[in-house]
């Protein structure tokens, strides 16, 4: 496959692109430099991402004749705090950012979310553009301008909905990834199928391998069309009104377990949101919703690949399916105190509910969670 892919998302006088495929932050100068309003930008980026991907960037810009300045956060998830956003904002306004400048966030959703809502809220709005550096972010996070940050409460509870310019996803830097964060960005890729299109999942069963192990072709295609859906849905829903509630697949269970957690790295969001897509599926089948042998399929193929599909990695925790529960109640989807879940009806059938019954939830919760308990006891016996 040659040159490289372009989508669209059609947001009228707001729409931009979702440019895919190889060697794109080697060209990123002359991609970028048609949108700029002045001839500079300010990157955003994060202390790993600095040493891999920055210089080739930087390169790029200067050949394109673009001024750049970098600013550097600690990579992880605690960057996404008020404290760090206040200090980026502060470093931003210092360095002179002004209404024509343009941000650039090169790096994974943590990078992109906070990038991109100090982009929605200094000098009450300037332009961004996505460079995104994981599969994660190339496929989820950097399509749609949700931007934000955590807190105390739960995940993403403050911030903006923000569109950026342009979204560059170049597939090379794929392969600088840890195989864990790679994991962790297939789960929001199989995602897209399990919600909506059944092909898609289909595809995944015999070609999800090949996208971790590297295969450029699988990997273009899988991030092609997780993009294409992406971007349909934020074009049909910009605001998540409706129809964008259903990317959220998995994500009532998996906010709940990484707020569990305390974002300390024990659970990434791809894994959190691996073994809440599993739930979801198991919990509409308790409810007679779709069949066992979906939630077994799903369960299957996630495990097959080495993502978590439950409890088990976790199991030094104690936990509470109350306290999970307590979790899901701050959950942006929650609406007067009713829980909300992405529930299917099969494979790609995916709806949303707020009338699941609570004890439900527990019931399964206290089930899985059950499950490990036993396991931990069998294993004190032999």
């Amino acid at each position: 496959m040659s040159g490289h892919d372009r989508l669209l998302v059609g947001l009228g006088e707001r729409s931009y692109e979702i440019l895919i495929g190889e060697g794109l932050i080697a060209k990123a100068g002359e991609l970028i430099a048609p949108l700029l309003a002045s001839p500079r930008v300010l990157i955003v980026t994060d202390s790993q991402v600095e040493k891999l991907h920055l210089p080739i960037l930087q390169r790029a810009l200067d050949h394109a004749g673009i001024r750049h300045e970098a600013f550097v956060v600690p990579a992880g998830e605690a960057s996404k705090s008020f404290e760090r956003f206040a200090q980026l904002c502060e470093e931003l306004l210092r360095a002179g950012v002004d209404r024509h400048s343009t941000l650039v966030a090169l790096g994974g959703g943590v990078v992109g979310d906070l990038c991109g809502f100090a982009a929605a809220v200094l000098l009450r709005g300037i332009e961004f553009i996505q460079i995104p550096t994981t599969l994660l972010a190339q496929v989820d996070s950097s399509v749609g301008g949700k931007t934000g940050i955590n807190t105390a409460m739960g995940k993403n509870l403050v911030g903006a909905f923000h569109q950026p310019k342009l979204v560059l996803a170049d597939t090379t830097v794929l392969s600088t990834l840890p195989q864990r964060d790679l994991l962790a960005g297939y789960a929001e890729v199989a995602k897209c199928g399990l919600l909506g299109d059944a092909a898609f999942f289909t595809w995944l069963e015999g070609h999800g391998h090949l996208v971790l192990e590297g295969d450029s072709k699988a990997r273009r295609e899988a991030v092609r069309r997780a993009c294409a859906m992406k971007a349909d849905v934020v074009a049909a829903d910009e605001k998540e009104g409706g129809q964008r509630k259903l990317l959220n697949l998995g994500h009532t269970f998996g906010h709940a377990l990484e707020a569990e957690c305390g974002y300390d790295g024990d659970l990434l969001h791809g894994e959190a949101v691996a073994i809440g897509m599993v739930l979801a599926f198991e919990l509409s089948a308790q409810l007679g919703l779709c069949a066992a042998d979906d939630a077994d399929r799903v369960r299957r193929h996630l495990s097959a690949l080495d993502l978590p599909t439950g409890f088990e990695r976790l199991a030094a925790r104690a936990w509470d399916p109350k306290r999970l529960i307590e979790h899901m109640r701050h959950d942006k989807k929650a609406r007067d105190g009713r829980l909300t879940f992405i529930l299917a009806h099969g494979i790609g059938e995916a709806f949303v509910s707020d009338t699941v019954p609570e004890p439900e939830v527990e019931h399964l919760l206290t089930e899985r969670i059950g499950e490990i308990i036993a396991d931990d006891s069998s294993a004190l016996l032999t």
